[in-house]
């Protein structure tokens, strides 16, 4: 059973940085997808980026790219969010969430309904 935990949210001033990770575990492939989302009271759940295992290869949303960068450490099952230049419209609930799918690691998509792990989420808020 495929494992996520989430951690470094908190309170940033609009301009600051924050890095978010997301412990993974339990995979029974070398092949899979993470990624992240977030979801804002009152709104639809975003796709943030997404990372493929072996390869690295990244995917990103408009709203985000040039200022998050996704990662992976292999030595420590992490994958990481480098968020800077926060806005106040990035205040959201983040989570990781994960996919084994074969068909979904070859074409991966920053669409919450192809993966099937979660994890619990991690509070972001971008407030003066």
């Amino acid at each position: 059973q495929v494992q996520l935990v989430e951690s470094g949210g908190g309170l940033v001033q609009p301009g600051g940085s924050l890095r978010l990770s997301c412990a993974a575990s339990g995979f029974t492939q070398d092949h899979y997808v993470i990624g992240w989302f977030r979801q804002a009271p009152g709104k639809e759940r975003e796709g943030v980026s997404c990372i493929r295992s072996r390869d690295s290869r990244s995917y990103s949303a408009d709203s985000v790219k040039g200022r998050f960068t996704i990662s992976r450490d292999n030595a420590k099952s992490t994958v990481y969010l480098q968020m800077n230049n926060l806005k106040p419209e990035d205040t959201a609930v983040y989570y990781c969430a994960a996919s084994e799918s074969i068909i979904w690691y070859l074409n991966p998509k920053l669409d919450g309904r192809g993966y099937n792990y979660w994890g619990q989420g991690t509070q972001v808020t971008v407030s003066s």
